[in-house]
This record gives structure tokens, sequence and C-alpha cells, in this order.
């Protein structure tokens, strides 16, 4: 004779694994809350609009696919990087997307005490936008930011885009020989 189950311990399994469930939908609202609660102690999302355009901080609505996509296939600072160490970098940074209607279009974001110093890298504008202003136009606007402007160092590094940068007050470091580096090519974090 096959054992059979019970109504009773049906209506058992039947509560755990509903219990289970909710216990799942409640870490899943937990951490969109503890997401939208970190951006918000980190600062108000800010945005800009021109035209069709538009530039947020609300990294909830950034295309990390396609900011992964662009990082890892166009840039000599990140070629191959994985999604994780893209949406690692992004939970620790300060972000800033460029929109084109709903497509993302352009990234940057600034490693940041968001009083001090930040550190600005990852910029990118798909190439068929180029040429439209828009990279001037993402940059500045991230200098507005009050967490950026109130920043005493600002700092980067451009193999070729030496000249785009000097229009936003950036130039050669005053006193290099005080700067030092600590660098990895073995890295794991391929960036």
């Amino acid at each position: 004779m096959e054992p059979r189950i019970s109504i009773v311990e049906g209506l058992i399994v039947l509560c755990i694994l509903g219990f289970y469930v909710a216990i799942a939908a409640a870490i899943v609202l937990w951490w969109r809350q503890r997401s939208k609660a970190r951006q918000a102690e980190l600062g108000d999302v800010r945005e800009w609009q021109r035209d069709n355009f538009r530039i947020t901080t609300d990294q909830t609505t950034m295309d990390v696919g396609a900011i992964r996509e662009m990082l890892s296939r166009a840039y000599w600072w990140s070629s191959g990087i994985d999604r994780e160490t893209v949406e690692r970098a992004m939970r620790y940074s300060l972000c800033f997307g460029l929109f084109d209607g709903e497509r993302q279009i352009g990234y940057l974001r600034y490693a940041t005490d968001h009083t001090r110093f930040a550190y600005l890298m990852d910029v990118y504008v798909l190439e068929e936008y180029r040429g439209q202003g828009l990279g001037t136009w993402l940059v500045g606007s991230s200098l507005e930011h009050p967490d950026i402007a109130r920043c005493r160092r600002l700092l980067l590094t451009t193999h070729n885009a030496q000249g785009f940068y000097r229009q936003f007050g950036f130039g050669e470091l005053p006193h290099p020989e005080h700067w030092m580096d600590r660098y990895r090519e073995d890295s794991t974090s391929q960036s």
C-alpha cells in the first residue's frame, strides 16, 4: 500500500511552502527598499532635461547590460568587464546616466566620499550620438551635482581626451611627484 498524504498533512505542506514564499517576497522587498534608501542617503536623485535627452542619477533606471556592453568592448580601461563588476562599481559610486527617451546612450560615474574627493571614470556616449555636445552636457551636468561641486579635488585619467576635459578646469597634476599609484595588471576587478 502506498503512503497517502492526509488533508491535514497537505495543508501543513502548503503552509510551509507559503511561509517560504512570503519570506522570499519580504527579502526582495527589503532589498529594493534598502537600495532606494541607500540612494536617498547618498543624495537626492538629480535630473537634467534637454529636448528628448535626459541625464539622471537614478540608478534604478540605468541599463546595466548596456553599460557593461559599451565598457567591455569599446574602452581600454575595462575591456571584457563582467556584469557583476559593473553592478558592484555602480553600487559604490555616484552614477549619471544619459538617455534618449528610454534608451541609455551614455554614462559616467564618480568614486567619491561626497565631500572632499571624487574620481571621474567610465565616461562614454554611444558613437552614433557623438558630435551633438551630449558628452559636454553630461560631464558639465555631473559637475553641478552638489556632492561633486563641493569636492576640493577631482581627478581623472585619460589617454587622449585631455583637451576635452580642460574646458571643465581639469589640468595636469601640479605636483605629480606627490602622487603614487598601485596598479595590478592581474586584478580581478577588470577596471
